[in-house]
């Protein structure tokens, strides 16, 4: 082999890690899609926790709390809250927002009805029973 690098060479090279990294992202893929199934959660979705998740998604939650690690850091990480905290803690924090204690960050108060609490809440303790991976990786978040 000579000391010199050709044209040849590289588009060698170029088309060869092409393939081989193009391979192993469609083999990567197919597996996360086979494991998904076993990790999701998906068989537990009920009406209750659709209405939770639009509530979630209307009220901009994740504008201040992170949810399995996805979302704002400004308050607490919510994947687990069901399990470290119960829906009766849940409800009534919800409920008791703000609490107007100096020099502590505020919840507002978004006035939800009873039932709204609830479907939230179900939606919580849809995602605590996620296969996450042991995420968050302290129970505190």
């Amino acid at each position: 082999m000579s000391g010199t690098f050709t044209k040849a060479m590289a588009r060698n090279i170029f088309y060869g890690g092409t393939v081989f990294f193009f391979l192993l992202f469609l083999a990567l893929t197919f597996d996360t899609t086979k494991a998904l199934p076993k990790t999701d959660n998906r068989h537990n979705i009920t009406p209750a926790v659709a209405a939770g998740k639009h509530i979630w998604e209307t009220r901009n939650c994740i504008g201040c709390h992170t949810l399995l690690g996805e979302g704002a850091y400004y308050a607490p990480e919510l994947g687990n809250v069901y399990v470290r905290r119960g829906p009766e803690f849940i409800k009534a924090w919800i409920v008791s927002q703000p609490t107007g204690a100096p020099g502590r960050r505020q919840m507002p108060n978004f006035h939800l009805s009873d039932e709204e609490i609830d479907q939230l809440i179900a939606f919580l303790k849809y995602t605590s029973e996620i296969g996450n991976q042991n995420w968050p990786p302290n129970i505190e978040g």
